[in-house]
C-alpha cells in the first residue's frame, strides 16, 4: 500500500493518535496495527493523526503501524448491491461468511461489488 506511515502514541477506546503521518489529510482512510485494522483520520495537528478505528481496538500497542491509503472512504455503488447486506462500512457480510465463516476477523478486506 502506498501512502504516508506513522506509528500510534496513544490508544483511548476506538481513538487512536498515530505520529509521522506528515502529507495526510482529513478523512484519509488508514490501517491501523498489525492487522490492518480500518480508520479514519478526524483531526490532525502537524504530523500527529487522530483516527477513528471502525474496528475493535483490543489488543493494539502503542509503536504499531499507522498507513494511511491517502484517499478519502468512498463506496462503490451498483445493481449488485440490491440483494446484499453491508456493515457500516461497505463490506459485504454475505462474502465475508464465505470467505471466513460467521465470525468475522478484524482486519478482513473483501471487495463490495
Amino acid at each position: 500500500m502506498a501512502g504516508t506511515s506513522g506509528v500510534i502514541t496513544r490508544i483511548s477506546g476506538p481513538a487512536v493518535i498515530a505520529r509521522g503521518l506528515a502529507g495526510a489529510r482529513m478523512y484519509d482512510i488508514v490501517r491501523v496495527g498489525k492487522e490492518k485494522l480500518i480508520g479514519e483520520i478526524i483531526r490532525l495537528d502537524g504530523e500527529t493523526a487522530f483516527v477513528q478505528v471502525y474496528e475493535d481496538t483490543s489488543g493494539l500497542y502503542v509503536g504499531e503501524p499507522v498507513e494511511s491509503t491517502e484517499a478519502p472512504l468512498a463506496l462503490e455503488l451498483g445493481p449488485g448491491m440490491l440483494s446484499s447486506i453491508y456493515d457500516g462500512i461497505q463490506r459485504p457480510l454475505d462474502k465475508i461468511r464465505e470467505a471466513q465463516g460467521d465470525f468475522i476477523s478484524r482486519g478482513v478486506v473483501v471487495n463490495s461489488l
